[in-house]
């Protein structure tokens, strides 16, 4: 059962997650095979990180004989769902289109991905307002501005 209150995970604790997801379950020994050449992070380091995300509650324990087990109690779609709010919640909302420009500017795309791209786009485009309103505190970004 995966836990559904926000949990903060750190660009190194997503590195961690990432191969959690990945595999569903883990040993600390797979995630340290996988990750100390990539990220060279000594065993240490990626122990001490499964650490905290158990303490987080990002990640639950089974034991095993004299090994644990680590499998996700975050689901990575909602994660990353989260994560995409916050970039967006950062910035004034008549910058949420530069940014998801942004995104899609580097990212790595598939025609599919495009495609749906497109899709979702031509969607919105119906509803769409001619201009997003700002919603931020005065003096909080230049569109209070004189």
């Amino acid at each position: 059962m995966m836990i559904p209150t926000q949990i903060s995970i750190s660009e190194a604790e997503w590195e961690i997650m990432r191969v959690v997801w990945a595999n569903g379950t883990v040993t600390s020994r797979e995630v340290i095979d996988t990750l100390e050449n990539k990220m060279n992070w000594k065993q240490s380091t990626i122990k001490t990180l499964i650490g905290r995300l158990v303490e987080k509650e990002a990640l639950k324990t089974t034991k095993d004989g004299r090994k644990f087990i680590y499998s996700a109690n975050i689901s990575e779609d909602d994660t990353v769902r989260s994560f995409s709010e916050d970039i967006l919640a950062r910035v004034c909302k008549k910058q949420n289109g530069k940014v998801i420009q942004q995104l899609v500017e580097e990212a790595a795309l598939s025609q599919t991905d495009i495609e749906g791209l497109m899709n979702q786009l031509q969607d919105k485009l119906t509803n769409a307002p001619v201009e997003v309103p700002c919603e931020c505190a005065v003096g909080q970004c230049d569109c209070h501005v004189a």
